[in-house]
């Protein structure tokens, strides 16, 4: 339950509970005051009784003066109801003994000697009753009850409305009073949510929401907890403005280092091959020379995609900063026939890699989408290249290019080769990142490939999702990579 709900039921139920603790007690007082009103009365009536008998033996105590209506006498003579009889408490008729039930007359006949008045329910109704003993006879005296009763009844008629309507006004208006007590609170839970649906995660953040003044005076509990959110917040900016200046540093530096190392490479390369062309060399020098150029390759890629990755982060801090249209495009966006440079790509594999068997499902149609098709293009080889390296020689790798009817353009490449394990599936976009152990291959990689398929992707305002199956005895595995990209129109 919300707070709001538990304060109200706390406070309902705290007022049920005076309320009932003052019903109990008023009831308890007010029915000991009646029934100590009608025992006083019950003994009056006693006393004229036996003052009557005593100056009128064996007569009707009925007939005593002043005995009210509703007044029940008897004497008991040899353990039996003798003279004696009710007074009609509506017309005054005296009533004989005929009116009493054998059990009636039982009852009657047991009360004690001398003890406090008792209660007894007879047939003729609820009455007070007391005995008194003569010189040679009992004096049985009633009245009834039913006053009291009606009294108390009402009483508590009285206490149990009167509760009702004061807790029901109490849930209405403390609803009120909680619901304004609480609108602060709820204020700065609107600022705490806004806050947590915002993507801190990459990128220059602008964390602008704030609780409003009123909402963060320190002293009260909304206060205080919209003053530590502000306090929060502005901690959250600071690291969040640190952490992009760092992302800043770095991204400069390795696209300067990127830049600057191309001429030392180029040089060592281009020495490298004119040593290997012009000089005699040994065996081993041949071989050692051949491992130098090859590696000053291999770096020379590496730096070329470090250079890469630079120029992207580059190009989407600059659009998260304009806030530019076209989806994220880069500059250089144009229309790009995805089918044919999906079909070059796939060509060019099927005659450098024919230990795998490819396969090729493109729409007869031309599928469009809108950007730089060098970088497109170099998305179609890293996923093709990704599966050729990563997977062992047989294996069936498939590309699908669909068309716009969902939503976009999207490309499939999909093998059924070993799989990537399930704890390295959410790093496969991650830079550096390298699995040997996840699916088989001969190729050594940089850890980039992947992450520059994704960086493009997400450049051209597109998304990429992995999804991976392990080998298992009996059933291939399944590597699935899905490019969505947005449409040509868009």
């Amino acid at each position: 339950m919300s707070l709001r709900t538990r304060m109200l039921l706390a406070l309902v139920a705290m007022l049920a509970l005076i309320c009932l603790v003052i019903g109990l007690i008023t009831q308890t007082v007010m029915r000991s005051q009646l029934y100590g009103q009608l025992d006083s009365e019950l003994a009056n009536a006693t006393q004229r009784g036996q003052d009557f008998q005593r100056s009128a033996p064996n007569n009707n105590p009925l007939s005593a003066p002043g005995q009210a209506s509703g007044t029940l006498s008897f004497l008991v003579v040899d353990d039996r109801l003798g003279v004696g009889g009710i007074l009609d408490s509506t017309t005054g008729k005296h009533h004989t003994v005929s009116l009493l039930s054998p059990q009636d007359t039982q009852a009657l006949l047991n009360t004690p000697l001398g003890r406090r008045p008792q209660s007894l329910e007879l047939s003729i109704g609820d009455y007070r009753v007391s005995a008194a003993r003569l010189d040679d006879s009992v004096l049985i005296t009633g009245l009834p009850e039913d006053r009291t009763q009606t009294t108390l009844h009402q009483l508590t008629l009285t206490i149990v409305v009167v509760s009702l309507v004061g807790l029901a006004a109490t849930a209405l208006i403390g609803s009120i009073i909680v619901r304004r007590s609480l609108k602060p609170l709820e204020r700065v839970s609107a600022v705490a949510t806004h806050v947590s649906n915002l993507e801190l995660d990459a990128g220059r953040v602008q964390v602008a929401e704030r609780v409003a003044p009123n909402d963060a005076v320190p002293g009260t509990e909304a206060g205080n907890v919209g003053h530590a959110l502000n306090g929060l917040l502005d901690n959250v900016t600071s690291a969040l403005d640190a952490r992009q200046a760092s992302e800043e540093k770095l991204r400069r530096f390795v696209g300067d280092a990127s830049h600057e190392l191309r001429t030392p490479l180029a040089a060592v390369r281009g020495y490298s091959e004119l040593v290997n062309a012009t000089e005699h060399l040994s065996d081993d020098g041949r071989t050692a020379m051949h491992r130098v150029l090859d590696q000053s390759q291999r770096m020379g890629r590496l730096v070329d995609d470090l250079l890469l990755l630079a120029r992207l982060d580059n190009q989407a801090a600059r659009h998260d900063d304009a806030a530019a249209d076209g989806a994220g495009t880069p500059a250089r966006a144009a229309v790009v026939d995805l089918s044919r440079l999906v079909v070059e790509e796939a060509a060019d594999f099927q005659v450098t890699a024919q230990d795998h068997t490819w396969e090729l499902d493109v729409p007869a149609e031309a599928v469009e989408t809108r950007g730089d098709e060098a970088q497109l293009r170099q998305v179609v080889s890293n996923l093709l290249a990704n599966a050729r390296k990563h997977t062992p020689e047989g294996t069936r790798v498939t590309v699908r290019l669909t068309g716009p009817a969902h939503g976009g353009p999207a490309l499939v490449v999909s093998d059924d080769g070993d799989g990537i394990a399930e704890d390295f599936l959410p790093h496969v976009f991650e830079r550096f990142t390298r699995a040997d152990a996840a699916r088989s291959g001969s190729d050594g990689t940089t850890g980039l490939g992947l992450p520059i398929v994704k960086a493009i992707v997400e450049a051209h305002g597109g998304q990429i999702a992995v999804s991976s199956r392990r080998r298992e005895e009996g059933r291939p595995g399944r590597t699935t990579f899905e490019v969505r990209l947005p449409r040509a129109a868009a």
